[in-house]
């Protein structure tokens, strides 16, 4: 059994050019995934840019924030996560709060399947993996369910 560990103590500053007040940690990396945990404190911004090729899921699993798909931006809290496309602009900021998430990025055939809700592999001739030409990802911001009123800051995690 390999025991992965981050959260406090674990994290280093990261992020974009231009980003602040952001630390994480890799707890797992291959050539199909990395999975990151993301703290942002208070007044923090993770730089608005595109990933090439990774289609990643915004996961916030504590506080709340804002984030950008395009020029689209919305506030999210802890239980949404938000599905960033790649070659799309995209990025997440706090207010006065605190927020962390954990973002998965998915290789390009790995996103297909899992976008598409097929995480089965396709098999091809001789039973290898089936050739297949990466989709683009579709993704947006949900429609909000909660006010900022019903956010309750005590659940965050102390910076």
């Amino acid at each position: 059994m390999e025991i992965r560990r981050f959260g406090p103590g674990h994290r280093r500053p990261g992020g974009p050019p231009g980003t602040r007040n952001v630390a994480g940690q890799v707890i797992y990396s291959d050539e199909r995934v990395v999975v990151t945990e993301m703290a942002l404190g208070p007044y923090a911004m993770i730089t608005p840019h595109a990933n090439q090729a990774n289609t990643a899921l915004f996961i916030v699993i504590s506080g709340g924030g804002f984030v950008q798909v395009g020029e689209e931006r919305a506030r999210v809290n802890h239980g949404e996560a938000v599905v960033w496309p790649p070659g799309t602009l995209h990025g997440a900021y706090t207010d006065g709060t605190e927020m962390r998430a954990i973002i998965v990025e998915l290789s390009a055939d790995t996103a297909t399947h899992v976008v598409e809700g097929s995480a089965a592999a396709e098999v091809g001739a001789e039973g290898q993996p089936a050739a297949r030409q990466p989709t683009a990802a579709r993704g947006s911001l949900a429609e909000r369910q909660r006010t900022r009123d019903e956010y309750d800051s005590s659940e965050g995690e102390p910076w």
